[in-house]
């Protein structure tokens, strides 16, 4: 049985390069500071409807944008409940994509895997040539935008492209790890339903989940039988649009943060936050290759999460250690049992810049004395 550890917080400050959580402004943080208000206020109505309407600013979407109290996975299960009667068809390459197949399989949808080894990308011409010869009908394609596990970034504008020739067909993406990091033209590329969380490239404290929705994927819903209660696209957006407001009682404190924030995304802009991101990959992708591998299959490595192969047989739990200790710096190793010791991970996310990844790299070739 896990015995209780008393939560002191005097704990030493670290810089965080994981894959999530990330380092948040202090401003930001301060903003969860305001005195409390009701959630069913007018002074809720202009906070939830300025998130709201300036996240589809940012994205660049005419599509429905929801925002939940909860993390990511909410719209894994929401997702499917709102728009599977029956068949799924979930590519998977990682963790987190086998992990959608089990939560839509745990919901009692029909999964079909389309299954790649771990560090290879998901091919669009794979879709179309398992939507054409199969004998059934899939109500949505599943697919993750950036598997932080493996450090892959799946081409989903092409995927889009090719289940748009479906129009039975929803195409769902788990964007959690890369969206707000990684340039996404959701309309253009027939994207139903896109979702994230705010801990990760959006750079805001845990507790938030962002979702676009198309009115197709609205309108399916629906049509259907049953549905999410909490996720339901239907409930949400309709309260949303009668009264601005979350129809269940919100996490105002991290909502007050996520306004803050989403000024400064909006004054970077989605394709400047992207190539800010682009560059931290690309100069981590180069140092991997200076002294290790890099995981993923090459051109489609993550703009968000590096995955680099440990080919020097560094001791890489003790190599992380270190450089917390040392340096107050943390990334983050493999993933699972899995990768383990034969990768770790670098989240070159969020607020960082080329010049603070730098200052990791640097630590990591002075603790593993590379």
């Amino acid at each position: 049985m896990t015995e209780k550890r008393e939560y002191t917080g005097d704990y030493p400050e670290k810089k965080l390069y994981i894959p999530g959580p990330t380092g948040v402004r202090d401003d930001v943080i301060e903003a969860m500071s305001e005195p409390m208000f009701g959630h069913r206020m007018d002074r809720m109505t202009d906070l939830y409807t300025t998130i709201v309407e300036d996240t589809k600013e940012f994205l660049g979407t005419d599509n429905d944008v929801i925002i939940l109290t909860g993390s990511g996975t909410e719209f894994w299960e929401a997702s499917t409940l709102n728009l599977v009667d029956e068949n799924i068809l979930v590519p998977t390459c990682g963790s987190f994509s086998e992990r959608h197949a089990n939560v839509a399989e745990r919901l009692g949808k029909n999964v079909d895997r389309l299954e790649y080894e771990w560090g290879q990308a998901i091919k669009p011409e794979d879709i179309r040539e398992t939507l054409e010869s199969s004998d059934k009908h899939y109500d949505v394609v599943a697919t993750v935008m950036n598997e932080s596990s493996t450090g892959v970034r799946n081409p989903i504008e092409e995927i889009g492209d090719v289940v748009a020739e479906y129009p039975d067909t929803y195409f769902v993406v788990d964007a959690v790890s890369s969206l707000g990091g990684d340039y996404v033209d959701i309309d253009e590329h027939n994207i139903d339903v896109l979702f994230a969380s705010s801990q990760k490239a959006f750079a805001m404290p845990p507790g938030l989940a962002v979702c676009t929705v198309s009115e197709d994927a609205y309108q399916r819903e629906v049509e259907k039988d049953s549905a999410s209660w909490y996720g339901g696209f239907q409930r949400c957006i309709d309260y949303y649009d009668r009264k601005g407001q979350t129809h269940s009682t919100p996490a105002i404190p991290i909502m007050l943060a996520y306004r803050k924030q989403m000024k400064y995304m909006l004054e970077e802009g989605h394709k400047g936050r992207s190539e800010r991101h682009r560059e931290m990959a690309e100069y981590t992708r180069n140092w991997a290759y200076e002294h290790f591998d890099m995981f993923p299959e090459e051109g489609y490595e993550s703009q968000t999460v590096a995955c680099i192969e440990n080919t020097q047989g560094i001791d890489v739990a003790g190599t992380i250690e270190e450089v917390s200790e040392k340096y107050d710096m943390v990334f983050s190793n493999g993933y699972g049992s899995t990768l383990g010791e034969k990768t770790f991970r670098i989240g070159h996310m969020g607020e960082h810049t080329v010049k603070s990844i730098k200052e990791l790299t640097d630590a990591i070739e002075d603790v593993a004395d590379l």
